[in-house]
């Protein structure tokens, strides 16, 4: 019932993921970035406890497949979920448990890892990688390319109706977390949300950090 890839980009540091579902408000919960740590997908008969958790032992200096081992250890029912976890250095790992829900398949790339359940094939994952390495520039292009290529592929064996983009950079707060949360073509949606964002995402992290040297969009004081 979920796609998604993780990806990060070692020449600005960002880190992030974008995910779609046939669930209502996936990105809600299964999508989790932290500024300098990383990134941890979980779905498939969702635990979001495991998001900061895998987080959280990241920041403590474990690697994905040290988290992972933790993961499993901490969620006795582990077997229904899939699992997706990758640093700063671009070194993920990913797990499907044994009741994992219809074709489920992983794949591990270049800085990036993909994954998905009840999908069309087991192909979709491998064409998300394709894609997020064949591409260049901002990363959110980058995830939301890998996620239309999933689509592409197949995606899921229904259709979907939720996707989300989730990054983080130097600030703490993520500077990018846009979803679409119902909709008859979400990934189609959310880049365009995203292309809506994109030329003001720097204003609004000007605002937190400096705000006297701010621009303003919109209505003076506008937040």
């Amino acid at each position: 019932m979920t796609f998604s890839i993780a990806g990060i980009c070692p020449d600005t540091g960002m880190v992030g993921c974008a995910i779609t579902s046939s669930s209502i408000s996936v990105a809600s919960r299964c999508a989790f970035v932290r500024s300098g740590t990383g990134v941890a997908l979980t779905q498939n008969i969702t635990n979001p406890d495991l998001g900061p958790l895998a987080l959280d032992l990241l920041a403590e200096g474990q690697s994905p497949a040290q988290v992972m081992k933790a993961l499993a250890e901490a969620d006795s029912d582990v077997q229904w979920r899939q699992l997706g976890v990758l640093n700063t250095r671009g070194e993920g790992t990913t797990f499907s448990g044994e009741q994992a829900l219809g074709i489920y398949a992983t794949a591990e790339g270049n800085n990036c890892i993909a994954m998905g359940n009840l999908l069309a094939n087991t192909a979709v994952p491998q064409a998300m990688v394709e894609a997020f390495e064949a591409s260049s520039g901002h990363l959110a292009e980058r995830l939301l390319s890998a996620l239309e290529a999933g689509l592409t592929a197949g995606g899921e064996l229904g259709p979907i109706h939720s996707a989300g983009l989730l990054m983080a950079a130097e600030p703490k707060w993520p500077v990018v977390d846009l979803r679409v949360d119902w909709h008859i073509e979400p990934i189609t949606e959310l880049r365009m949300v995203w292309q809506n964002y994109q030329p003001q995402m720097q204003a609004y992290i000007t605002r937190a950090l400096d705000p006297a040297n701010a621009e303003s969009y919109g209505v003076p004081g506008d937040e």
